[in-house]
Formats: C-alpha cells, sequence, structure tokens
C-alpha cells in the first residue's frame, strides 16, 4: 500500500475527469489516496473523494481571448488565503498523512511541496506535452510556445516521471516521460457513435457574431450550448446544459464546433466527430491543438470565423471523417499499468528517476 497525495488542478472540467478515473484505480488496487484540487476542480471530486480544498491559480478571459491584465489581477487577489492554505496542505497532508509520493494533473502546490520534502513526483496531465514531446509548431506560436513551457516550468518545476496524455502522439525527448492517448471517462467509453443530422456547438459568451454566421446556413440544424437557454433561432437550436443530454447529443451528431479544450477534442475524436475549432486566442495550448487538428485531417482550425471557412468545413466532413477511422483510443489500460510499476515494490522503479 502507497500513500498518495493527488493534486489536481481545478481549471475547467478536464482535469477533475481523468483524475476520477485515476484514483479510483489507484483506491481500487489498494493505494491511500488524498486528493488536493480547488473550484470546479474540488467541487467535481468532493463527492467521492477525500479532497483537500486548497487555493488556485486561474487563467481570465474576454471575448475569447486570455487577458494577461485580468489573469493577474484575479490572482493576485488570493495571494493572502493561498499562503494560508499553503501551511494547512503542509501541515494536514504532508506532515500528518506523510505520503509516499506525489502525483500532481498540473497543480503547483502539491508538485513545490514533493519537492521541498523530497518526495517523488509524477506529473499525470496533458500540459506537459508542451514541454517534453517533440511537435511541429507554426512559426506565429513560437514566442508563445517559450512563454507557456516556463510557465508549465514553474507550475510544475522538475517531475521524476510524466505520464503525458496527448491525441498527437509525438516522440518524447527524455527517458522520463511516457506518452499515452487520453483518459476518457466512463461513459464517454460506453456511448455508442452515429453520424446524425446535427452539429454540436459548445460556445460560451462573446460568439454571438459567430453564431451570426452559422445562421447563414439555413439547411443545418446546429444544437447550441454554452448558453444555457432554450430558444429556436432559424438552424439555431439553443439547449440548456445537462451532462446526459450533452452527451448524447456529442455521440449522435455529425460534427463539432467548438473551442479548442483538450477534453472536448478527446471525447469527439474517440467518437470519430470532425471538429471545427475556434481556438481562444493568447491560449497556446488551444492554438497548438487546433492547428494539429487540422495538421492530422480530424477538422479544421478557423482562428478568423468566415462563413466560407465553415462553409468549407461542411464540405469537407467526409474527408475528416475517414481520417478519423485511423484515429486509436484508448480505455486507459496502459496508462494505468504504468501508474502501477511505478508504484511497485515500494516505489522501487520511480525511485530510480531519482537518481
Amino acid at each position: 500500500m502507497v500513500r498518495i497525495v493527488y493534486g489536481v488542478s481545478g481549471e475547467g472540467s478536464g482535469h477533475a475527469s481523468r483524475a476520477r478515473v485515476m484514483a479510483r484505480h489507484l483506491l481500487d488496487s489498494g493505494h491511500e489516496v488524498k486528493m488536493v484540487s480547488y473550484d470546479r476542480g474540488y467541487r467535481d471530486l468532493a463527492d467521492e473523494f477525500d479532497v483537500f480544498e486548497t487555493e488556485g491559480l486561474e487563467i481570465s478571459s474576454q471575448d475569447n481571448q486570455v487577458s494577461m491584465v485580468k489573469t493577474f489581477t484575479d490572482n493576485l487577489k488570493k495571494l493572502p488565503e493561498g499562503h494560508r492554505r499553503l501551511r494547512a496542505l503542509r501541515h494536514e497532508l504532508f506532515r500528518d498523512f506523510q505520503p509516499h509520493c506525489v502525483i500532481t494533473d498540473f497543480e503547483p502546490m502539491t508538485a513545490y511541496l514533493a519537492q521541498h520534502y523530497q518526495l517523488p513526483l509524477i506529473s499525470l496531465d496533458n500540459q506537459h506535452r508542451m514541454r517534453y514531446l517533440a511537435y511541429d509548431c507554426p512559426p506565429w506560436l513560437r514566442k508563445d510556445r517559450v512563454v507557456t513551457e516556463t510557465v508549465i516550468r514553474a507550475m510544475v518545476p522538475k517531475p521524476d516521471v510524466s505520464l503525458v496524455i496527448s491525441f498527437h502522439l509525438g516522440q518524447p525527448e527524455n527517458n522520463h516521460t511516457f506518452v499515452f492517448p487520453p483518459i476518457l471517462k466512463r461513459d464517454v467509453l460506453q456511448a455508442e457513435p452515429q453520424i446524425g443530422d446535427a452539429i454540436l456547438v459548445y460556445l460560451t459568451s462573446g460568439f454571438d457574431p459567430f453564431l451570426d454566421i452559422l445562421k447563414q446556413f439555413p439547411r443545418e440544424r446546429f444544437l447550441v450550448y454554452g448558453y444555457n437557454r432554450e430558444a429556436v433561432e432559424g438552424p439555431l437550436h439553443f439547449r440548456s446544459f445537462s451532462q446526459t443530454g450533452f452527451l448524447q447529443d456529442l455521440a449522435a451528431c455529425k460534427a463539432v464546433v467548438a473551442t479548442a479544450g483538450f477534453t472536448l477534442l478527446s471525447e469527439a475524436f474517440h467518437l470519430k466527430k470532425p471538429y471545427l475549432a475556434l481556438p481562444m486566442k493568447g491560449q497556446f495550448e488551444q492554438e497548438l491543438n487546433a492547428f494539429q487538428i487540422q495538421q492530422l485531417g480530424y477538422g479544421k482550425c478557423v482562428r478568423d470565423p468566415s462563413s466560407e471557412a465553415v462553409g468549407d468545413f461542411l464540405y469537407r466532413l467526409p474527408d475528416y471523417r475517414e481520417r478519423l477511422q485511423d484515429y486509436v483510443s484508448s480505455d486507459s489500460t496502459e496508462i494505468k499499468a504504468k501508474l502501477d510499476q511505478l508504484l511497485a515494490d515500494d516505489l522501487k522503479l520511480l525511485k530510480e528517476y531519482m537518481l
């Protein structure tokens, strides 16, 4: 039995979703797990696991663009509470619980405390593919790439082993990084995909001009999530959010239109859905995701939306669908087996990476 502190970023739902899958596996394997998260991650996990609520950093955006000023000021306000929670985290989880190792899904406090107490640290996330995997980067993103790698290094200074999840399986640049397909929720794995007549659209506020573009395609039916209302405006069918309804529509749609977040991309590709990506400007990972979608032939990247771009995407749906037949997803058996290997024999293999 290994005592594990598992830090989980509270940004969005993807970190908590895969942490739920991995934490269940660790508990079923007989290990003792105490999780650490904040905001949405804490709310999503606290119903099932022993979760310490910490304070976390967040990326603030406005009109589908990262706002550096708002990000800085919003996080600055959290510093006093963050310091108090860090002291509590050290006392309750690291001194009292005395973990044998730490796993972090892009949660910085647990990563830093692992280093402070000289504990083995495993990073398990999609962010480290941008730090440790080889990949093509378009010229206009090279400066953002350097900045992003610096941020990742600041959040998780030096993991002993990185378990990287990625839909773009590049080659690791060192011998302590291992690459796996995305970790999917049980409901997604059990879904039976069909090719229906509707297009699923998942957007948040600030996309009204793009919705006006979609109205120029009256023969299509767009199921619009993210505005949390029920209404019909021409081809736009607004839906209130529900996890069951969203997954049903995702499995039955003929294509997806959304920002380029990692979790929805992974679910769409598993279900073989062509993807029109509208990356959030100033968010390097989304920009890279959208670029790689187009590079792989799974869909189209649109940085400046237009009716011509939407029309081209719709025209090429058969081509994207054919390319997606080669996409290989997983039930997470491989990454679970690797984690089991690292934790076996009193962490013997994991400790070897610390030398």
